[in-house]
This record gives structure tokens, C-alpha cells and sequence, in this order.
């Protein structure tokens, strides 16, 4: 049986709280792809992605 994927905040790879690291780890994509992809969208939406990035900061947990 294999283990149930679960998505966490980062404790290793992280530069701010760790979420886009995190998303990495989950998809099995590099880090900065992520946060490549995260800066676009936020300059594309006005902003809006720093508000997202911060409420995914408080509901995905950190890795146990």
C-alpha cells in the first residue's frame, strides 16, 4: 500500500514560510519553478498572490 501524499509547508527549503516549497515537494517539481510561477502570478493579479500566498502559510501545515 502506498503512503498517503499529503502537501506541507517546507522545513528545509524554505524562504519565507515554506509554501512554495512545499507544493514543490508535492508535485516532485523544482522549488523555483514554483516561486518562478508564484511571481508571475502575483504581478499578474495586482498583488493578489501575496494575500494567497499568506492564507496557504496559515491553513497547509508544517511537516511534522
Amino acid at each position: 500500500m502506498e503512503p498517503e501524499k499529503r502537501l506541507y509547508r517546507s522545513k528545509n527549503d524554505r524562504m519565507l514560510c515554506g509554501v512554495c516549497a512545499g507544493v514543490a515537494e508535492y508535485f516532485h517539481i523544482d522549488p523555483t519553478l514554483i516561486r518562478l510561477g508564484y511571481v508571475l502570478f502575483t504581478c499578474a493579479s495586482f498583488g493578489a498572490g501575496v494575500l494567497g500566498y499568506f492564507i496557504a502559510a496559515v491553513v497547509i501545515p508544517e511537516r511534522p
